[in-house]
Order: C-alpha cells, then sequence, then structure tokens
C-alpha cells in the first residue's frame, strides 16, 4: 500500500477519532486505525468495539491495500510533520514508512487481518436532521454523566425517541442520573420514522464521540438498525451499540406549571450560584435558597471551611420556600442555556425543581432538592 494525502485532512481526520482508539478495549488493535486505500481514494476506519468509525476521503493512491497504525502515534508524527503532504508507504510486512522530502518514520503496524469488523447496517430507514440540532442535543444531554462504575442503562445512555405533538413530529434526547435530569425536544421537518414512536438507549461515551465528527456537513442522517445508531454524512459514518434496558417514567417528572415560575437573570444568578459553591466540598455540597418577599437569600455553611450568605433581588409574592439544592446542577444547566433570563419553576421543597430559558424552550433540566 502507498499513498499521499495532506497534512491537514489526515491531520483532522485522526484528531476525531482520537477518543475512540484511546478507550481501552479487550483487543490491542482497536488502538489501531485501519487504512484501506484503492482507486476511490483512502477509507479510515475506528472501533472500541462499542462505537465504530469509517470515513472515505480523497488522496493519491499509488498502490492498493490496507494497514493498521497506532492512532496516537500516527496523529501526534502527523501533527508535527514539516511540508503540506504526507506520504504513507508499507515497506515490508506489518512496517510503515511515513515520510516527506526531508524527514522519514518506520513504524510497526498490526495485520489488518485482525482488525475488528465495524458493522454494516444496510437498508436503514433514516430521519435527516440539522447537524447543530444534533450537536446540541448531545452536548446538552451528556452533560450529566454517570460515575465510573456505574452499570444501569439509563443512567450510562441517552434516551432517544420520537415524539408527536399534534401534527409535530419531533426528536428527543433525554438524560439523568437519579438526581437530575436534562431533556432535548428539536422539531423536524418530516416524520421521524427511524424509533416509530419506541425509545432507544444511547450510550453517553459513544454521543460524545459522534458529537465530535458531527460538524463537518450541514445535515445528518440518523437511523437505527439491528440494535445499532447510525449518525450518516456524505462521506462519514458513525455507528453506536445500543444498551439494552428501559429508560425510567419520566413524563410526570417534567410536567409543570407555570404559576411555579420564577424568572431570573441568568448570569446574575450563575455568578452567585459560583461564589456559593467555593464553600463546596465532597461532604459538604448543599447550598440553602430561601425564596420570600421579593428576595432570594442563598446560604451555605461548610464546618471544615465556613460559611457564605448573598441575597438578590427577584420577583416573588406567595409563600415562603426554603429547599436545598447541590449549586454544580444548577451551573451545568446555565451553562447550556442561551437565554439571558431563565425560568426556574419551584413548588415546594419536596417537589422537583424546572429550569429552562425565558424564551427557548428546547431543552428543561429537572433537579432534585436535598435535605436540609
Amino acid at each position: 500500500m502507498k499513498f499521499k494525502i495532506a497534512k491537514k485532512n489526515i491531520s483532522t481526520i485522526l484528531g476525531r477519532v482520537q477518543g475512540i482508539t484511546g478507550r481501552k478495549s479487550n483487543l490491542a488493535i482497536t488502538a489501531n486505525v485501519l487504512i484501506k486505500g484503492d482507486d476511490k481514494g483512502i477509507t479510515f476506519v475506528a472501533t472500541d468495539l462499542e462505537t465504530g468509525f469509517e470515513g472515505h476521503y480523497e488522496a493519491d493512491v499509488e498502490k492498493e491495500g490496507a494497514v493498521t497504525i497506532n492512532a496516537k502515534k500516527l496523529f501526534e508524527i502527523v501533527q508535527n510533520f514539516p511540508g503540506e503532504e504526507v506520504y504513507i508507504e508499507e515497506i515490508e510486512r506489518q512496517w510503515i514508512e511515513i515520510k516527506n522530502s526531508n524527514i522519514v518514520y518506520h513504524i510497526v503496524g498490526m495485520s489488518p487481518d485482525d482488525f475488528p469488523d465495524v458493522p454494516k447496517v444496510d437498508e436503514v430507514e433514516f430521519t435527516r436532521m440539522a447537524t447543530a440540532d444534533v450537536r446540541e442535543m448531545i452536548e446538552k444531554t451528556i452533560m450529566i454523566q454517570a460515575p465510573s462504575d456505574e452499570k444501569r442503562a439509563h443512567i450510562t445512555g441517552v434516551c432517544f425517541e420520537r415524539i408527536v405533538r399534534g401534527d409535530k413530529n419531533m426528536m428527543r434526547m433525554v438524560s439523568t442520573d437519579g438526581r437530575r435530569l436534562a431533556k432535548v425536544d428539536v422539531e423536524v421537518d418530516e416524520e421521524a420514522s427511524f424509533v416509530s414512536g419506541d425509545a432507544v438507549i444511547v450510550p453517553k461515551k459513544g454521543l460524545m464521540e459522534a458529537a465530535k465528527i458531527l460538524d463537518r456537513e450541514e445535515f445528518v442522517e440518523i437511523g437505527v438498525k439491528d440494535n445499532y445508531l447510525v449518525f450518516k454524512m456524505e462521506s462519514e459514518t458513525v455507528i453506536i451499540g445500543l444498551l439494552e434496558g428501559e429508560f425510567p417514567q419520566y413524563e410526570q417528572v417534567i410536567a409543570k406549571e407555570d404559576e411555579f415560575d420564577i424568572e431570573l437573570d441568568k448570569k446574575l444568578f450563575s455568578m452567585l450560584l459560583k461564589r456559593m459553591s467555593i464553600l463546596s466540598s465532597e461532604n459538604y455540597n448543599s447550598v440553602i435558597f430561601n425564596f420570600d418577599n421579593d428576595r432570594l437569600e442563598v446560604t451555605t455553611t461548610n464546618p471544615d471551611l465556613g460559611e457564605s450568605k448573598e441575597d438578590l433581588a427577584i420577583a416573588f409574592q406567595r409563600e415562603e420556600v426554603e429547599v436545598a439544592f447541590n449549586p454544580k446542577y444548577f451551573i451545568d444547566t446555565l451553562n447550556v442555556i442561551g437565554d439571558e433570563r431563565i425560568l426556574v419553576n419551584l413548588r415546594d421543597n419536596h417537589h422537583p425543581c424546572l429550569v429552562e430559558g425565558a424564551e427557548s424552550k428546547r431543552f428543561l433540566s429537572i433537579i432534585m432538592p436535598m435535605k436540609i
């Protein structure tokens, strides 16, 4: 195998798959990227046995064939390579030469025959969505990360489903860790047939890798087939193995009564929470919110560090509410809301708190109260 490719192109490709090839698996070869060359150009393949990537690109292929090279080392070599082009050639069995006019690397590879197959998913019913919308859905739900030792599918994964509201077709992603929940709804122009009303659970790790790739094209095709979620673009495809299990019924939790809305300035509220969280620790990670008479008083106490109190003027004219929350959950939520003003829907200290933008209603966050 022998081919020539633009340095900027191969560097971009390799950068996109580092999260996949850098993940530990039972096969050492998954740390490699498979490169195949033919008369149509170059194909890059990467997999961690759960998430697979395949991309087809232009290159000057002088000799057809296939090689596998350690993805991290190849990326580091290419990043620091002088010149605008990179020549890659298999000079003898599993030894690869990487060079240009004044530098040469000889890297040992592995047999491409040992590289695991990325599932071939044919006859998929796709739904077309704007790439920016899909990235938004992913980024706003994977902010809730599961502990490293967590095994439950509904915690390690994101629920992906079709929602029909009257004559509107919506795609929805929902994520939870048991203490909070994030939901994103996006309207699609056509009937979303890929889930047919049933929810699937997609690993958060796989969605994180997909988000890195979903920025080259304006639209992406999304489909489900044979227990895989497929993101298909013109030249690149990401295939993610789905998780088995059932996502909890959450509809009652997201039900909202507008009479309990409290409108706040996002920036002022966020800065207040960041100041309050300075004294937080693993054992003392709650702050107390007191809503009363057009005023929000926030206090935190940490016996190991000290205490803090701050007031914020708000519009609040109903019975006093005193409740405790983890400020980090609010900070995470505010970081992904684009509106300048937010609505905090708080009934009392027993019900969950719902947070959304005052204008945009795509995203909704639910935060459970803590014991005072």
